[in-house]
């Protein structure tokens, strides 16, 4: 049995299995286009039997939620969380120009808090914290 909500990567995008009040399986993939989450349920039986060698990558919530901003992080808007993805973007460009190959421990930890907190930004279909 899999205990849900349970977290994917997807062919590139985050995917989340949950389950309605009646116990049936539900699926959201991430709209990289748009940054929304869509009812799909066609992965379901995918991500069930995925293996080590396909598209498709179990997550714990850090991860997803990492993964979910990352892709967000590309859109590009008006607006509080698409400032915040600018500071992120800034991190990035200012690591490139001193030629580091790797974040700092608090540079990482800033940009894990900041995704956390776009993350809450928009509507996800599940939420926040684990059940």
């Amino acid at each position: 049995m899999v205990q849900t909500p349970a977290y994917f990567k997807y062919y590139g995008s985050t995917f989340v299995l949950d389950t309605d009040p009646e116990g049936n399986w539900v699926g959201h993939r991430l709209n990289i286009d748009t940054g929304e989450f869509e009812l799909d349920n066609r992965p379901i039986t995918e991500v069930l039997l995925a293996t080590s060698t396909s598209d498709v990558t179990v997550l714990d919530r850090d991860d997803f939620i990492w993964w979910t901003e990352q892709e967000r992080g590309r859109l590009r808007g008006d607006g509080a969380v698409f400032a915040l993805y600018e500071t992120i973007d800034a991190m990035y460009e200012q690591k490139e120009r001193e030629g580091r190959k790797a974040f700092t421990p608090e540079e990482r930890a800033l940009i894990k808090s900041i995704r956390r907190r776009t993350f809450k930004m928009w509507n996800n279909p599940v939420p926040d914290g684990d059940r």
